[in-house]
């Protein structure tokens, strides 16, 4: 038996085997020795550098499509804003930088009476989509004005005309009973809006639409001009201009129908309302301060 594994151990086959051994042998020492040359403090190899940020990355500000975020100016831990209100008044609204007044964003609203009656006018929070949910409106009432069904969950509306001004979509929320076709169709052409700079929007009436004043109320809500900063059930600040604001102010509904934290200050003529976080309640009702131009 050993006799026969000699020969097959010997001869060419062996030589073949043998020689098979070294080429794998050889392989095998080509990334060993790879493998210690890198290991060589001069052979170590730099780091690839990052590469740069793209510009219109470097930072990302992302919000609501209906909701105007303006910058402030920040010096000292204090901020300043200018804004104009919906009837086209300016003001300067400073506030502690940390209270972030620019980040939440800001909406006008303004009532107004059409035919003698009150309805609510608003840039819905999420634009267009947030009154169609993603359907189609039931006709179009002029080149920026459409009818859209009554809004699920809003049993006091009734039908919506929604209004493109610019960037902005309005929306006016109809009583249950609804205007008439005829005084609908004088709402979309006696409402008008116009963008200032800085992105604000400045409502009018006309005829048959008549545009809610400061200090006007309706169902014993204020309803005259006013800015309203965030909201969509997160922190909420709005700045209503009142005449005799220590004697005629009222919680708006907007600010107190929310069940978070709320509360109201007058600084001079102008009301200011917080909701949301105890926290930023109580530090934007301290500190935030607005001069009416």
């Amino acid at each position: 038996m050993s006799d026969q594994f000699d020969v097959i151990e010997s001869g060419e086959r062996g030589r073949r085997r043998w020689i098979g051994l070294l080429i794998v042998l050889g392989l095998l020492a080509v990334p060993a020795i790879s493998l210690l040359a890198s290991r060589e403090p001069g052979a170590v190899p730099k780091p690839t550098p990052a590469p740069s940020p793209v510009p219109s990355m470097v930072v990302t500000i992302s919000g609501a499509p209906n909701v105007l975020y303006p910058k402030p100016v920040v010096k000292g831990g204090q901020a300043r804003l200018d804004v104009v209100f919906p009837d086209g008044r300016a003001a300067e609204v400073r506030y502690p930088a940390d209270v972030r007044l620019e980040e939440l964003g800001l909406r006008p609203f303004r009532g107004v009476w059409v035919a003698g009656h009150y309805l609510p006018l608003l840039p819905p929070y999420d634009g267009e989509i947030e009154i169609s949910k993603g359907g189609l409106p039931i006709r179009k009432l002029s080149s920026n004005v459409t009818l859209w069904p009554h809004q699920p969950g809003f049993p006091s509306d009734g039908q919506v005309l929604l209004y493109s001004f610019g960037r902005w979509k309005v929306a006016m929320y109809d009583r249950p009973e609804g205007l008439e076709f005829d005084q609908r169709m004088a709402a979309a052409g006696d409402l008008r809006g116009r963008v200032v700079p800085g992105g604000f929007l400045v409502l009018s009436g006309k005829g048959i639409v008549r545009m809610a004043a400061p200090g006007e109320t309706a169902r014993g809500d204020p309803v005259g001009p006013q800015l309203w900063f965030g909201g969509d059930g997160g922190d909420m600040l709005t700045l209503i201009p009142t005449p005799g604001c220590r004697h005629n102010a009222r919680m708006p509904s907007v600010i107190d129908g929310r069940g978070r934290p709320a509360t109201f200050v007058c600084r001079g003529d102008v009301q200011v309302a917080a909701s949301g976080d105890g926290d930023f309640v109580q530090r934007a009702i301290a500190g935030v301060r607005i001069t009416l131009k």
